[in-house]
């Protein structure tokens, strides 16, 4: 459910004049913040209110976006904000169904670009310490016993402050426009793995485990990389993001059918 504060049309119209907005449509994606997409006569826009008291981090995000851009990577841009409404541009593209290797090529690359300039851009926290692990498995332990025995190594998972990282690069925080890469929801990154980074990438856009798409990703990635990421490298991250993810999923939705897609590539 990507909606948890219900807005009508009139209501966004209100805060936004300036916009003329037409049609309001809520997102099904997400599970903690509220998120809409508006149409306006020529544009669309995504709105957000975060139900957090985040508000150190939605500056932050804000000031990562403009530099991002300004580097020339596909990201959105915060336009207005009104009381507790943010308003986003909305990038062009649609998820990618079924990954094609010059997708991976593309992610490789980006990923390139971002981590080069967000090696000097430490934040405050681990991206990991964005999630109570020990207190999530105490949660899990009655329901899903299973599933807690099989990830309770991640109470102990720690990881190396490379710089900052995004660490949800799933398919659906990802549009291809031409093979072009956009990518969105940096607000809960934190400093981080890159390595992780990849291996988060890899069990979204490469659950078969295909070696020619890891080769790809890999490949493009360590291209003009002051520090390149070794194969055994990127494989022990992708243990530790399947591990992750499969926690987080159990924990938000009780979804053990997503978990046991992710097990495979622990």
């Amino acid at each position: 459910m990507g909606v948890k504060t219900p807005l009508t049309l009139t209501e966004a119209q209100k805060l936004f004049e300036a916009y003329a907005f037409k049609q309001l449509v809520a997102t099904k994606e997400g599970v903690i913040d509220t998120t809409y997409i508006v149409h306006a006569q020529k544009r669309s826009y995504i709105l957000k209110k975060y139900e957090r008291d985040i508000q150190a981090k939605i500056d932050s995000d804000s000031k990562l976006l403009q530099e991002l851009k300004q580097l020339g990577l596909n990201v959105p841009q915060l336009l207005a904000k009104r009381d507790v409404w943010y308003l986003y541009t909305k990038l062009k593209g649609t998820t990618p169904k079924n990954t094609q290797l010059r997708q991976m090529q593309e992610l490789g690359r980006f990923l390139r670009r971002f981590h080069n300039y967000s090696k000097n851009r430490r934040g405050p926290q681990l991206f990991i310490k964005n999630y109570p692990l020990e207190e999530i498995l105490r949660e899990i332990k009655t329901k899903h016993y299973f599933y807690y025995n099989k990830l309770s190594s991640l109470a102990k998972l720690t990881q190396e402050c490379q710089g900052f990282i995004h660490g949800d690069i799933f398919k659906d925080n990802t549009l291809f426009y031409k093979n072009k890469l956009a990518l969105f929801d940096f607000i809960d990154g934190g400093c981080g793995s890159f390595a992780f980074e990849l291996g988060v990438v890899l069990i979204s856009f490469n659950p078969q485990k295909r070696k020619s798409f890891t080769a790809m990703l890999l490949k493009s990635y360590n291209q003009k990389t002051p520090k390149k990421i070794a194969l055994y490298e990127l494989e022990q991250e992708i243990k530790n993001a399947a591990k992750l993810y499969a926690l987080l999923r159990i924990w938000h939705h009780s979804n053990t059918n997503k978990a046991k897609k992710l097990a495979k590539l622990w």
